[in-house]
């Protein structure tokens, strides 16, 4: 029996090699197709995420300007007595900085861990250029807290250009006199609040978001085409306006003097002068926020409702089921991918929102991503990077927790 030759193309090419060749093409076409996507969300995306967790740990502002003590404290491990030669290293790191016109960069740094250092390095710098050894005395004789054993752990730490200094500072924490960790004082501890008081409104407006969405995606599912495209239009009307025109427009609307106040008060629910204050306020922030993220939950919701069969419904009440039982046993187990779609949308949209709170939230209203951006324009880049990467690593864990309870591949938003 004669061997069967194997099957060619025209071109007498081996079919098997034809076709490996036509799946490279193909793989390289689809990604020459997506590689500006790809290198788009690289260098807009993945390459900042990483410089923010750089800058979050990374930080010279001390140690650049302070060569010196950095040397000493490189020389002599942790405990060692802070003697008269640290004491000429910083004297000769504080003149240094004086001439360059940088103890106020370098106070900065310190001031983070240490607060109230900025103008100690400053005068200190003026002061050090007049001085002659020996300098321990006069140091401390200008301001005792040159001898505080925790100014010269937080010197330690900032003696190194990479330090957890700000993630400390974030979890409201300060070095101790050993080089350790301890927490500071009740009155001072304003960030982990912070985070709870973001996460608390963030999980509040999705929870509010979903119990109004629900009623009107069930309501655009179940209408003619013809009624839920002119519905579908006015849920995605505000898309169509600025996100600041809109915020502005409900500050007009929930102001004191504004136009709630004022139906309120000719409906004598209310005096005029017991007016309710709506805006600049956590309220505001809620009720504000939770008109802009509205439509980010209608729409999943609204994807899946229209796929349900309406015959299921019918199949259990011709079956004796009552309303309720219908809904809570065929209709919600059926909505629960658009609900945990929705729900995990605006969660993090809300956890990230900025200008919102800024605008309408005043002192009360204001959560996390406001101190992060007040860092990042008037403070100090490492503080706002070391917030900012607590706040990705915090929905990077609810988003693992949602996967491992619920499953990522039940998520649907379309």
């Amino acid at each position: 029996m004669t061997k069967q030759a194997p099957l060619q193309t025209a071109d007498g090419t081996p079919l098997k090699v034809a076709l490996a060749r036509a799946q490279r093409r193909a793989k390289w076409r689809a990604f020459l197709l997506v590689f500006p996507l790809l290198a788009f969300v690289v260098l807009s995306f993945i390459v900042p995420i990483f410089q923010m967790l750089e800058r979050s740990a990374y930080n010279d502002m001390f140690s650049k300007n302070a060569p010196a003590l950095s040397q000493w404290f490189a020389a002599h491990p942790q405990g060692s007595e802070i003697d008269e030669s640290a004491y000429a290293a910083l004297v000769s790191d504080l003149t240094a900085m004086q001439n360059a016109k940088t103890s106020g960069e370098a106070g900065l740094r310190i001031n983070f861990t240490f607060p109230g250092t900025s103008s100690l390095f400053k005068i200190g710098a003026r002061e050090a250029a007049k001085m002659e050894a020996p300098f321990k005395d006069k140091m401390v004789a200008l301001n005792s807290m040159w001898g505080d054993p925790k100014l010269w752990a937080s010197l330690r730490t900032a003696s190194s250009s990479w330090s957890s200094d700000f993630f400390m500072v974030s979890a409201d924490m300060k070095r101790s006199a050993d080089g350790g960790m301890e927490k500071v004082a009740p009155e001072q501890r304003i960030y982990i609040y912070l985070f709870v008081k973001t996460f608390i409104l963030s999980g509040l407006i999705t929870l509010i978001c979903l119990l109004l969405a629900f009623p009107i995606s069930h309501l655009l599912a179940t209408l003619p085409a013809s009624k839920a495209n002119l519905l579908m239009i006015l849920v995605l009307l505000p898309f169509w306006s600025s996100l600041l025109v809109r915020t502005s427009a409900w500050i007009a609307l929930l102001q004191q003097q504004g136009v709630v106040n004022d139906l309120l008060v000719g409906a004598g629910l209310l005096a005029d002068g017991s007016r309710v204050p709506m805006v600049y306020n956590q309220t505001g922030t809620i009720v504000v926020m939770t008109h802009i993220l509205l439509p980010f939950m209608v729409l999943p919701l609204y994807s899946v409702m229209r796929v349900i069969p309406p015959s299921y419904a019918r199949a259990a009440r011709s079956l004796g089921a009552t309303s309720w039982t219908t809904f809570r046993r065929i209709y919600l187990p059926q909505t629960l991918p658009g609900i945990a779609a929705g729900s995990l949308l605006v969660f993090i949209l809300a956890v990230g929102y900025y200008i919102t709170p800024a605008l309408v939230g005043g002192a009360d209203g204001q959560l996390i991503s406001n101190l992060i951006a007040f860092h990042m324009s008037k403070s100090n880049w490492s503080m706002a990077a070391a917030l900012a990467a607590i706040l990705l690593a915090a929905v990077l864990v609810l988003y693992w927790l949602y996967d491992r309870l619920i499953g990522i591949d039940r998520l649907k938003l379309g």
